[in-house]
């Protein structure tokens, strides 16, 4: 077996800087919430991908539709030649998005990809070219999509200008302290400032930040955005491609606040690991094209729509949506046992919806980013994967299987709460 080590080496010799890992151990092998590294350490998996792995890694459902579709073929370009896992997916996917007034949907191979597209659409269904993002939001590292995400360093860093216009205006959430008056203010500004909502083509917001640190968005604000964009003649495009398919638990975060998008930009665990990711909308919206508009040598594999469909069956059959719920009131119960006690000092806000859970870490009420690095490497020792995000970079996001096992579970808050007590 090759080592840590010996990968290490590789990587440096060959890998390009520009890609950071957050674990510098090498994953050999994976079954549902547990991982083993190439050295053989086993850990519990709260990362899962980064919210990829909703139905764990390698769901026997998920593998079995997927080696029976590799046994068929592996791929045909939609464009040039049809197959009918795309359109059962898409069928699928229609129903699940009952939200979007006679929904239709185009299949591509990540979540990036799917919100390119969902600019493009934006862009000639409405005639128009400004888009409106928010603070904290995270929408990809593609040049169009990294003009929504509102982070500079490292993601915008030496790139100069970016594709536009693009705007950005404060995001209300009860968990940033940002009011739904405050926010729409800013917006506001912007429409007298900087832009003529006449020629904005699209609103684009996430109603849980990934990225930001899990701040779910107000449900009044996301209420006067469809306001606004109704007056307006603007669309509202939803980023569900981190609190998608079942995260949250809804199906689709926005969900919880009753508002109906124009377009839903989906992803990471559409397909349980495969790489898939699409964006639905209404009909008029994406049938604004022309046949030969939209499209991709790979999007919308085969082997993937296969997956994406065995993960569908999977959501409805175990009651996943259910099943968040619960883990994320056994999360909370777990943190807020932790904030009670000695290593409670470490911690400040903890929030989410479903299992969508985060809590921050601090020191003496102030973000501390260093201090959640350390504890990063202690968990990692303790046998326990964790990712931060953030606008400070202090925020754990905990991303667990739907899937996992509450004994697993519980055994993860125990490693969590003995590396809390040895972090300094």
């Amino acid at each position: 077996m090759t080592t840590t080590a010996q990968l290490n080496q590789l990587r440096a010799d060959s890998v390009s800087q520009g890609i950071k890992t957050l674990h510098p151990v090498y994953m050999d092998r994976a079954e549902n919430a547990l991982v083993w590294d190439t050295d053989g350490k086993q850990y519990l998996d709260f990362v899962a991908g980064i919210g990829v792995l909703n139905t764990g890694h390698r769901h026997p459902r998920v593998m079995a539709a997927a080696m029976a579709q590799m046994e068929r073929f592996t791929h045909s370009c939609f464009n040039a030649m049809p197959h009918a896992p795309y359109v059962q997916l898409t069928s699928r996917l229609a129903q699940l998005c009952h939200m979007l007034d006679d929904p239709r949907t185009m299949l591509t191979s990540s979540g990036a990809e799917a919100m390119e597209n969902a600019i493009k659409l934006a862009r000639a269904f409405t005639r128009r070219t400004a888009m409106i993002a928010f603070d904290g939001g995270f929408h990809g590292r593609t040049l169009a999509t990294l003009a929504l995400t509102a982070k500079v360093k490292p993601y915008k860093h030496h790139l100069g200008p970016l594709p536009g216009p693009v705007y950005h205006a404060a995001f209300a959430s009860p968990d940033n302290g940002v009011s739904r008056e405050a926010a729409m203010a800013s917006l506001e500004r912007l429409f007298k400032v900087e832009i003529d909502p006449a020629d904005v083509a699209a609103i684009v917001i996430e109603p849980i930040q990934g990225e930001g640190g899990f701040l779910q968005a107000d449900t009044g604000f996301l209420q006067d955005l469809r306001q606004v964009c109704d007056q307006h003649g603007i669309l509202l495009i939803v980023d569900e491609i981190q609190s998608g398919f079942g995260r949250s638990g809804k199906w689709f975060a926005i969900e919880h606040s009753g508002v109906r998008p124009d377009l839903l930009v989906m992803g990471k665990s559409l397909a349980g690991g495969f790489p898939l990711a699409a964006v639905s909308g209404r009909g008029a919206v994406m049938n604004c094209l022309p046949p030969g508009g939209l499209g991709g040598t790979y999007a919308g594999n085969v082997v993937a729509c296969a997956a994406a469909l065995a993960v569908c069956d999977a959501m409805v059959e175990e009651d996943l949506l259910t099943r968040a719920n619960e883990i994320g009131e056994r999360i909370d119960t777990h943190l807020r046992a932790i904030a009670a006690g000695p290593a409670g000092r470490h911690l400040g806000a903890i929030r989410g919806v479903g299992a969508m859970r985060a809590f921050e870490i601090v020191t003496d009420g102030k973000p501390d980013a260093a201090k959640l690095q350390r504890l990063l490497v202690l968990a990692r020792d303790n046998g326990l994967l964790l990712i931060a995000a953030g606008e400070h970079g202090n925020v754990i996001r905990l991303l667990p299987p739907l899937t996992m096992p509450l004994t697993q579970l519980d055994d993860g808050f125990q490693r969590l709460a003995s590396s809390l007590a040895d972090l300094v």
